[in-house]
């Protein structure tokens, strides 16, 4: 009897554990049930931890940095902490325009600063481990070679614009040819002229010029090439463009009294000689020597007004005459390089006007300025011109097809020096 109420104990106690079990393990289903039916959505991106509270701005013309943040209401320690971290890449005393973006988080941190003073030329100011720390940015840039084509209307600068390019472009092509062309004296309407060039792109913003690579100037049956190795240009044959003389001594704007043995003068009257070539420019247009040499006479020459007179090689003088100034550390007895300033036009002494009075002598003998014909050039050295003509005949490729005009050359950065 005892033993049977054992057992039915024991079975009573194994169905209650089997009835627990059930219940736990239908829970358990109906759980995974529910997730897996109801709760198999998408999952939602998470909410950031802050946003962040962004100012951006310019500097304006005749403001600074410092006053356009203020006007923005940034607070003065970010305002202090941002111009002393920037202090030591930029000088704010000659700081020209600009933007910036001032990014900071809800609580009115400062995440970073980045200021953009150029496309090419971009400063950041962000917190790091150790602080708030700032650098230069690299800024990536595409290379494309290309071909730029004009002609002569009425200048070069108007038909450098009237292809679309700018005058850093103008003057960059003037000066490879100064020593080939008198760009008021030689040029024809008409001329045509070619060049290759790199230009840089940030993205699809044009950004600025690289090197010319090569060009021709055509005037009449008239050719002039020029292709660039190393850092120097040469003609077809590896002579280089550079020449002992110039061919002027300043870009000016046009010749106002050319070179004549009977020229009626302007202010004495009467019929006089005029030994050389007036050249009229605004006031205070840089005068270049138009080669090596000596100075031999800085000072008043009486009709000249101040003047600078030039000892060369080969018994040659040069004379310039009516600056207003003399350019830096021009001397009797000092040394000068060729394209080097050494005056700046004016109207001193007897002028009607600004311009240079430009001359030339050998051996004592005035020569006209325009038709003199100086000493030639140096040829590129033997074992270099294998390598030239090679880089010479891809680029005549470049100047006489019309189908190459723009080719991608790669990838490059601008990150020029930071200061210490």
């Amino acid at each position: 009897m005892i033993q049977s109420m054992l057992k039915d104990r024991a079975k009573k106690k194994r169905r209650k554990r089997g009835l627990i079990f059930l219940g736990i393990f239908s829970v358990l289903i109906l759980n995974s049930l529910y997730f897996f039916f109801l709760e198999s959505k998408p999952l939602q991106p998470l909410e950031p931890e802050s946003k962040y509270h962004i100012i951006e701005g310019c500097i304006e013309q005749n403001s600074t940095l410092y006053q356009s943040l203020i006007e923005k209401n940034i607070p003065y320690r970010w305002i202090d902490l941002i111009i002393s971290k920037l202090s030591p890449f930029l000088d704010f005393n000659r700081l020209r325009g600009g933007t910036y973006r001032f990014i900071t988080n809800m609580k009115g941190e400062l995440v970073k600063f980045v200021f953009e003073k150029s496309p090419t030329e971009v400063y950041k100011v962000e917190k790091g481990h150790e602080g708030y720390v700032a650098r230069r940015k690299e800024i990536s840039l595409e290379r494309y070679l290309v071909k730029v084509t004009g002609e002569i209307r009425s200048s070069l600068y108007e038909a450098m614009n009237n292809v679309g390019e700018q005058d850093v472009l103008t003057l960059s092509f003037a000066d490879i040819l100064a020593w080939e062309i008198d760009f008021y004296q030689d040029l024809r309407e008409g001329d045509q002229f070619r060049l290759v060039v790199e230009k840089l792109y940030k993205e699809d913003q044009f950004v600025q010029y690289g090197p010319i690579h090569a060009l021709e100037y055509r005037s009449g049956e008239r050719i002039i090439r020029g292709f660039r190795y190393g850092n120097d240009y040469y003609n077809e044959e590896g002579l280089s463009l550079k020449k002992p003389f110039l061919k002027a001594p300043l870009r000016f704007d046009r010749i106002s009294s050319r070179f004549s043995h009977a020229r009626r003068h302007p202010i004495l009257g009467g019929i006089r000689p005029h030994y050389g070539v007036d050249y009229a420019a605004p006031e205070g247009t840089p005068v270049w020597a138009v080669a090596d040499g000596i100075v031999v006479s800085v000072g008043w020459s009486g009709g000249f007004g101040k003047q600078v007179v030039l000892r060369h090689r080969n018994g040659y003088k040069t004379y310039y005459g009516h600056l207003s100034r003399y350019g830096p550390g021009i001397k009797v007895g000092a040394r000068v390089k060729q394209k080097q300033v050494i005056g700046y036009v004016g109207s001193t002494g007897l002028s009607t006007g600004p311009h240079l009075d430009y001359r030339v002598s050998k051996d004592g003998k005035f020569l006209n300025p325009l038709k003199v014909v100086f000493p030639s050039s140096v040829p590129i050295q033997k074992k270099y011109l294998k390598e030239f003509y090679q880089k010479r005949d891809e680029m005549l490729v470049w100047l006489t097809s019309d189908t190459l005009k723009k080719t991608k050359l790669g990838k490059t950065t601008s990150f020029p020096l930071q200061k210490d």
